[in-house]
């Protein structure tokens, strides 16, 4: 005997799907339209497809009518949602720092906890954040002793606090990071990176200035030391020096242009790429918003846009999507904060940011399609 075939979700035009669900709440084309007000003409059209359902707003009130989450109406076109991550995750690392005294309870060869690392340095450069939060407690531990994974192990810890919006915890880790570097020259300067990342979260750029500059003269390591320069030009444009901002970019710039290999032993994704994208985010800083998109759009199109890892990307794209909706572009903001959730979802699902300009892109006007399902899928508007 044949069995029936399991329909495709994706596959059913949304407005036959908005027909059928009405259909199973026994409610006519005009009582529906009635309840939306509507005319039943609209309505019609909407379910025959003559009429596209690009509005999240509207989808929004069609579901409220329909008693329903907006995502049944959208379907899975998108990954299983992901929100923010389990409050308690965060309070586990915060619990983990305040006993760094603690010893591992069981032993973890050198190697093992070298593996380890390298495994949470994968997970923070494709944004798997959650299970990166799960995994830091243990790494802690089990980097105890040994200073340069402890450094990393801190450095890790910082750059997620940040992303996941808790700056002063994540100061904690980066002051932490410095503090086991004990003045080596590329670990304390791969340890100020995030040092400057956490004040710039916290909005004291001239903190962050101060910090970047006091190490940029150590170490010989080009990467390390242009990674600081960006750094401290990000800082300076949150200060408003226009001039100070552009000499330090172009600081970085210089050494990027040195650079004749891709290796990043250091996890900074230094290059002139990474360099493009700083001076993108100065321009915005410094109100220079034309400039920044005219940047964005140089940048993506340099060959070494692809080498940067998925988080790197995706966190340019949002704040790409950030300057396209300062210049009013909604449509060009949408899809950039599309590609970003492709790329890497949870820079758009879990960062307080990024979910703070998904929710003003949808409020702002009528949002593409794409941007009504990533909506439903991060929980927002509901």
């Amino acid at each position: 005997m044949n069995r029936p075939h399991r329909r495709d979700h994706n596959a059913v035009p949304l407005g036959r799907r908005v027909a059928e669900l009405r259909a199973r709440r026994g409610m006519s084309q005009q009582a529906f339209a009635d309840r939306l007000g509507k005319s039943k003409s609209w309505v019609d059209k909407v379910e025959r497809g003559v009429r596209k359902l690009d509005r999240y707003s509207v989808i929004r009130e069609i579901a409220d009518v329909l008693r329903l989450d907006p995502a049944i109406l959208l379907g899975p076109r998108q990954p299983s949602p992901t929100t923010t991550p389990d409050p308690e995750g965060i309070d586990v690392v915060r619990a983990a720092l305040a006993s760094y005294h603690h010893r591992p309870t069981r032993t973890v060869t050198a190697d093992q906890a070298r593996r380890q690392v390298a495994h949470a340095w994968m997970s923070y450069q494709h944004a798997r954040y959650t299970q990166l939060l799960n995994a830091l407690p243990a790494l802690l531990d089990a980097t105890h002793g040994t200073r340069g994974l402890l450094v990393s192990t801190y450095r890790i810890t910082a750059a997620v606090l940040v992303k996941l919006g808790e700056p002063h915890l994540a100061w904690l880790a980066a002051d932490r990071a410095v503090t086991t570097a004990a003045g080596g020259p590329i670990l304390t300067g791969t340890a100020t990176i995030v040092v400057t990342q956490a004040l710039r979260a916290l909005n004291q750029h001239h903190l962050a200035l101060t910090a970047a500059l006091s190490v940029t003269g150590t170490g010989d390591d080009d990467t390390v030391r242009g990674t600081l320069f960006l750094q401290a030009g990000l800082a300076a444009a949150g200060t408003g020096d226009r001039r100070k901002a552009h000499d330090l970019l172009d600081h970085a710039a210089d050494l990027a242009d040195r650079r004749t290999s891709h290796p990043d032993p250091h996890h900074t994704s230094f290059g002139p790429v990474a360099v493009q994208l700083a001076r993108s985010l100065a321009a915005h800083h410094l109100g220079d918003i034309t400039e920044a998109v005219q940047r964005h759009e140089h940048a993506i199109r340099h060959h070494d846009w692809r080498r940067l890892p998925p988080e790197h990307r995706a966190a340019h794209l949002i704040e790409s999507a950030r300057a396209y909706l300062d210049t009013g572009d909604l449509v060009k903001a949408g899809q950039k904060l599309v590609e970003a959730d492709g790329l890497a979802p949870a820079e758009v699902r879990c960062r307080p940011a990024a979910r703070t300009l998904l929710t003003e892109l949808t409020q702002r006007g009528p949002a593409p399609a794409g941007i009504a399902r990533l909506t439903s899928a991060v929980n927002l508007g509901r």
